[in-house]
């Protein structure tokens, strides 16, 4: 019978020499101060937020990408309700015509 060695969740080294090697980045011991991410805060949640609207092309514009497409949320920090609006009132100002469906791009190679 073949007994299978437990690995370490980052693969490659077993279980008990990946522990011994540390995950602190460094032989040493000190390690690293842990990469601290401020949160994100919806710019709509404010009380002196503008309010959301098809009309205000302005604000719209700077939801939408070079490509013409919506920013997903996870990068321009909105809401989930706040993204789902967002989205019906860009879709909607394309329809009015007062944003394009995709911006032109002027290379075609």
């Amino acid at each position: 019978m073949r007994r299978e060695r437990e690995t370490s969740p980052r693969g490659g080294l077993p279980a008990e020499e990946g522990a011994a090697a540390g995950a602190t980045g460094g032989a040493g011991g000190g390690g690293r101060r842990p990469f601290f991410r401020r949160r994100k805060t919806c710019p709509f949640n404010s009380i002196t937020a503008p309010k959301l609207d098809w009309k205000d092309v302005k604000l719209l514009g700077r939801y939408i990408s070079e490509r013409g497409k919506i920013v997903p949320s996870r990068i321009s920090a909105v809401s989930t309700h706040h993204q789902r609006d967002l989205a019906n009132a860009i879709k909607r100002a394309r329809f009015m015509a007062l944003l394009p469906y995709a911006r032109e791009s002027g290379d075609f190679s």
